[in-house]
């Protein structure tokens, strides 16, 4: 191996070392559910701000958005305005409620408990199928983090990408084993720090280097002027309404995801989450915006040209080919961070939804905390292990993983989420129909092609959800007088 390779190599493993040291901390002060899946409620603002955009973003804000933005240039900012608008009114009129809700309803530590509690429903059947649409588009997220993985150390390093994913998942299986969601939530919050750096540093160097950003504008213009016009394809065409909809419309899948959610619910207390989401908002509009100019930038800094999937290296080779050693190790562990910033999230979700929504719900009523918390560890190695096979294939698109997961958790769960924060009419079967619904509609419509069909698959999920929630609850018997009564105490409510 050469120096270079040695130094950023050394540079991983020291950056590996502190992250399985935050878990070996959490290890030792994990002893109970609460604490394992939710930290017992004590994430200060600026942990829950960077955490929540980390675990948001993933492998995807270095890989995904920028490797879209090679390739079609402009376009991808109606991806970077969907998800700004998004993550505020995610923030603004979801954060907030659902932390006091989630407490008031029976102390609810998963999305799919507070469900069950928001509706009183003895017969689980809620909570078993939020669990359900869980694990299935979790391990689809799951294994786009470790695609990226892979891409990551085979590109860098040269190895071979089933090795490389093999680290990859061995890492994040240790930290999220041993510390829980604290130790997640912590590592998050440095990953996010480092991820923020790296996405800024490396456009602004490399426009430097191109003559500054005029030098760097004219040559983008001189090689294709449709790579800076956001209403045109890279051929000049104009782009479709229909195409704009959809990249806008990753917006809307904010409010269904389960890693994002439990983040509001663990902050020690709703009055913190305004300062919480100015933090989240500088975070994610910053990022956002540079991701994209790092695809577009690359497209007239690198002379090799990027074909296919492999345009989602393209942070990767600018990186390799502009900062010196030590520098560039850091830059590259920043996508490393990004990649276990989202994975060990959904991990930790999927065994929670798992170990508490049905290991304990359907058959171990009785079972202590201690028993779960072990039966949650040994969930996020087998998981981990499933979502490693269904990784191998290297040709994988991570941002076509990821599309697809928002899309279920968007159209599954954020209609459910809101309407169940909003609306005191809404009932248990309301709820459950809008989640089904919404779930078969992304698995469906996402098979087909042409036409009305090439519509992201989110846009239908989530109108059909809704409409199925207000339908069926308008047609069904009213909620209890104790159901009316806990929505109305939320309002007042300052916990």
């Amino acid at each position: 191996m050469s120096s270079h390779g040695l130094s950023i190599v050394i540079t991983f493993v020291v950056y590996l070392l502190f992250m399985l040291s935050i878990g070996l901390m959490y290890y030792r002060k994990t002893g109970n559910l609460a604490e394992y899946f939710l930290g017992n409620r004590k994430l200060n603002s600026w942990v829950t701000a960077l955490s929540s955009q980390a675990s948001d973003m993933s492998g995807w804000l270095l890989l995904g958005l920028p490797g879209y933005a090679y390739g079609s240039g402009m376009e991808a900012i109606w991806i970077a305005i969907g998800l700004g608008l998004g993550t505020y009114l995610n923030w603004k009129f979801v954060a907030k409620r659902l932390r006091k809700y989630t407490e008031i309803a029976g102390d609810s530590i998963t999305i799919s408990s507070y469900l069950q509690n928001r509706f009183k429903d003895k017969s689980k059947v809620l909570r078993v199928t939020s669990a359900i649409l869980i694990l299935v588009f979790f391990l689809i997220y799951t294994v786009s983090g470790l695609v990226a993985g892979g891409k990551l150390f085979s590109t860098v390093f040269g190895m071979s990408y089933i090795y490389a994913l093999a680290v990859g998942t061995l890492v994040i299986i240790t930290y999220t084993f041993l510390g829980g969601f604290m130790a997640v939530c912590w590592t998050d919050f440095f990953q996010g720090m480092l991820m923020f750096f790296a996405i800024l540093i490396v456009p602004i160097t490399c426009m430097q280097l191109l003559g500054g950003y005029g030098e760097t504008i004219n040559a983008i213009n001189i090689l294709n002027p449709e790579l800076l016009n956001p209403f045109t394809t890279v051929d000049g065409n104009a782009l479709s309404v229909i195409s704009i909809i959809s990249l806008l419309a990753w917006g809307p899948g904010y409010f269904g995801q389960p890693h994002i959610l439990c983040r509001f619910m663990a902050i020690r207390s709703s009055n913190e989450i305004k300062k919480a989401r100015i933090i989240a908002m500088v975070w994610v509009t910053i990022s956002l915006a540079a991701a994209v100019f790092v695809g577009i930038v690359g497209k007239v800094y690198l002379t090799d040209v990027l074909e296919g999937n492999a345009a989602e290296t393209v942070f990767m080779v600018m990186v390799n080919t502009t900062f010196p050693t030590v520098i560039a190790g850091i830059l590259l562990a920043a996508i490393l961070a990004a990649i276990m910033s989202t994975a060990d999230s959904q991990l930790l979700v999927t065994a929670s939804a798992l170990t508490e929504d049905m290991y304990k719900a359907l058959f171990r009523k009785e079972a202590s905390d201690k028993e779960l918390v072990w039966v949650s560890r040994f969930t996020v190695i087998a998981v981990a292990l499933i979502a490693f096979v269904l990784a191998l294939n290297p040709d994988s698109s991570v941002l076509v993983l990821v599309s697809y997961a928002w899309a279920g958790f968007g159209a599954g769960f954020g209609p459910a989420i809101i309407l169940s924060l909003i609306w005191k009419r809404m009932t248990r079967n309301g709820a459950l129909g809008g989640m089904i619904v919404g779930g078969l509609v992304v698995l469906i419509w996402q098979r087909l092609h042409g036409g009305i069909f090439e519509l992201y698959e989110i846009v239908p999920g989530f109108i059909l959800s809704t409409l199925a929630i207000i339908v069926i609850s308008l047609l069904d018997k009213a909620p209890s007088d104790e159901i009316i009564e806990e929505f109305e105490s939320v309002k007042t409510s300052n916990i």
